[in-house]
């Protein structure tokens, strides 16, 4: 939080002291005392009430509060030293915790005996199928337990909740607590601005900023919390609709160059050799992009399509009635893989019209330049060249189109596809590139419920595209459990039948493997203790599938580590069927389109989410023949993991798959915190639970915007943007 903006932009060291601001600084980025007192509670628990430990999942940071059943120390078997087997409950489930002690430690666990209460927080392991916690942290609670706790205060103690906080393994929740009422008490007699309009507090009978922060963090009772919840997820959601609205007034402010395709030109050229009849959503959509691009101001729309329903002929469209108006189209793709399977696959749709200028190229046509950064000295000039003299009328290309070197003769049209892999700054230095603003056309095959789209791209109108082309294959997807030999073996028995009746497969692995195995291996302290099931990497699996069960098959391997030209080579042997059966990374997820591919299995599917998954399965079933995946999985049955795999296999419906997903996920996922920015994600703010609260949020911001562009009637709202969208923020708007 910027001090300018706002009275908690204090430093931490100020507030705290220099080693707890280094604490927080390096396990959360925190840098101000708005920054700490914005690190609000996950959930609460009542003294006196025992956490459930039924929902606790394999891999996962929790805390929870349960009571000592049983607690024995025993000396190591492998080295010197002690173990502490401590086993707790809280009241209907047991959970067991394990302390390694050093050859001198007489007790793993002091204080851990029957009867005691106390905080636990660690990762939720697996030893011989029961969930474990390994040398978790824990704090006593009672009298004889925490810190400073005496007989006059214990009534105190005993009526308060416990704040429950995102943490890490070097700093705990009651850690975090502790720092937290130090700045509390420190923020008590400042005055804090107001970022919620008078009026808006009035009707929505909402309370002041510092009472909610206090009652955020110290509340007595849950209505205390909820209601301090409910004010800081209306400032949540009314700040961001508000730097959204402002958004898309600067956006209706700014001049563009109507693009109007010309009659008989190569838009026409390009229809007339399809070989398939465009779906009715593909023609409706199409003709509100063709109207907006006739228009003298900038086309900001986002193309949202379940898996295979034709975005990207809908694109192309659009890209033809620029070239055609006399303008350019640049295509922004998030990986290298992608940026040349869309190079190929345009290309390919264009035949003739994408090779103007040579032999047996239409007259009517343009060239596509490819720009990525592996390209070589003279192929990187060439596209460059052709870029800026206009030869090129669609360049597509990874993030070295955004780079300064990278010039245009007239770029009328940006298409960015799969938006949530970019960012709003991204997109925008590409647009910067036009000598007038270009219009925006951003793309994404990840559905994205109402919300999500209100909130993360508030300020793009939506277009969706639901149905699938005619003689769309449909696609089967069974779970297989990794427990039940003879359902592994029938799923390399039916990628050797699929192969065998001339289609081919993929194989899909959450890890590269290799070099990187290591990283999943369990601590050596633990002394073989304890086992953790590593996950499936590509370099791994490749020669063990081609040795035994899928042997005597052409087996190749995908990832991101390749080099691009050999990562270019495979697919593209892939895609002319010169190979059985892909082993790969997510690589594959978007945009790769081989219709003779008809069954993919994905190892240890519970590491991906839902959508994630809809959208690999969407690689295969793009021909006429029915598509199969097969979800292989180490996940319990009946567990939490186990049951988002057997939704994605129930439903091929990719926006209630979407809507599941979110709701599994923590909430400071949704804007995608994994992307590039530690703290670009919601903090209170759901996107599924408070939709009609971003609902009003939008109506009640838009107007604030619209009365008052530039915010001077509301300086403490300005602030907040301001503070929202400096250098440190700014990824709060992007999508992971």
């Amino acid at each position: 939080m910027n001090s300018e903006h706002h009275p908690l932009g204090e430093s931490l060291h100020l507030v705290l002291g220099e080693k707890p601001a280094k604490a927080l600084a390096k396990a959360f980025g925190m840098q101000t005392a708005g920054d700490l007192l914005r690190h609000y509670p996950r959930r609460y628990e009542k003294r006196g009430e025992l956490a459930p430990l039924a929902s606790l999942e394999v891999g996962t940071e929790v805390t929870v509060l349960a009571d000592v059943i049983s607690a024995k120390t025993r000396p190591m078997s492998t080295r010197a030293g002690t173990i502490a087997e401590v086993v707790v409950t809280d009241g209907k489930n047991h959970l067991n915790l394990v302390f390694f002690g050093h050859k001198k430690a007489t007790n793993a666990a002091p204080g851990l005996e029957k009867g005691k209460r106390a905080l636990f927080s660690g990762t939720v392991g697996l030893y011989k199928k029961e969930h474990q916690l390994a040398q978790p942290q824990y704090l006593l609670l009672g009298a004889d337990g925490e810190e400073g706790l005496t007989d006059d205060t214990a009534p105190n103690w005993a009526e308060e909740l416990i704040p429950i906080y995102p943490a890490t393994n070097a700093l705990r929740s009651w850690d975090i607590a502790k720092h937290v009422r130090k700045a509390l008490a420190w923020a008590a007699p400042l005055t804090l601005p107001e970022p919620l309009p008078a009026d808006l507090l009035r009707r929505h009978k909402l309370g002041g900023l510092s009472e909610a922060l206090y009652l955020v963090h110290r509340p007595k009772e849950w209505a205390q919390a909820e209601w301090a919840r409910k004010r800081l997820r209306w400032e949540e959601a009314f700040v961001l609709q508000a730097a959204l609205a402002q958004r898309r007034a600067a956006n209706r402010a700014l001049a563009a160059t109507a693009r109007v395709p010309a009659v008989d030109g190569l838009l026409t050229a390009f229809d007339a050799r399809l070989p398939f009849e465009l779906t009715a959503g593909q023609q409706e959509v199409g003709e509100t992009i063709a109207a907006e691009l006739a228009r003298t101001h900038p086309m900001n729309r986002l193309l949202q399509g379940e898996v295979g329903s034709g975005k990207t002929v809908v694109a192309l469209r659009a890209m033809l009635a620029v070239v055609d108006a006399g303008g350019q189209a640049a295509l922004l793709a998030p990986t290298e893989v992608l940026a040349q399977q869309h190079h190929r696959s345009l290309s390919a749709m264009l035949g003739p019209l994408a090779q103007a200028g040579t032999l047996g190229g239409d007259e009517r046509g343009t060239r596509i330049a490819l720009l990525t950064g592996s390209l070589s000295t003279a192929a990187r000039r060439t596209a460059l060249l052709e870029a800026a003299g206009g030869e090129a009328g669609i360049v597509v290309g990874t993030h070295a189109l955004l780079q300064d070197k990278v010039d245009f003769f007239d770029l009328g049209l940006v298409v960015v596809d799969e938006q949530h892999r970019f960012g709003v700054e991204q997109r925008d230095s590409l647009r910067a590139k036009g000598a007038t603003p270009p219009h925006l056309l951003v793309m994404t095959a990840t559905p994205i419920p109402r919300t999500v789209a209100m909130t993360v791209f508030g300020d793009l109108d939506v277009s969706t595209l639901t149905e699938l082309p005619a003689g769309r294959a449909p696609i089967a997807t069974h779970v297989v459990p990794v427990d039940v030999p003879r359902y592994l073996e029938r799923a390399w028995e039916r990628i050797r039948e699929e192969v065998a009746a001339g289609h081919q497969a993929y194989v899909v692995c959450p890890r590269i493997g290799g070099e990187d195995a290591e990283e999943d291996m369990t601590p050596e302290a633990l002394e073989g203790e304890q086992e953790k099931r590593p996950a499936a990497g590509v370099l791994d699996v490749a020669p063990q599938l081609a040795e035994g069960p899928l042997h005597g098959l052409r087996v190749d391997v995908l990832h991101g580590r390749m080099a691009p030209e050999r990562k270019d080579a495979v697919m593209g042997a892939f895609a002319a069927g010169d190979l059985d059966v892909l082993v790969a990374t997510t690589v594959i997820e978007v945009g790769v389109d081989v219709p003779n591919a008809t069954v993919m299995a994905v190892l240890d599917a519970d590491r991906f989410g839902m959508s994630q998954l809809h959208q690999l399965r969407g690689r295969v079933g793009r021909g006429k023949a029915a598509g199969l995946c097969l979800l292989v999985t180490g996940a319990e049955a009946g567990g939490p993991a186990r049951e988002r795999l057997d939704a994605v296999a129930a439903t091929s419906d990719g926006f209630e798959l979407s809507r599941l997903d979110l709701l599994a996920r923590r909430e400071g996922d949704v804007l995608g915190a994994s992307q590039s920015g530690r703290r670009s994600s919601l903090r209170v703010l759901s996107v599924i639970r408070d939709a009609d609260l971003i609902a009003e949020a939008r109506i009640e911001a838009s107007a604030v915007v619209d009365a008052d562009p530039q915010l001077r009637k509301h300086p403490a709202l300005a602030g907040a943007l301001a503070d929202l969208l400096d250098a440190q923020r700014a990824d709060y708007l992007e999508k992971s």
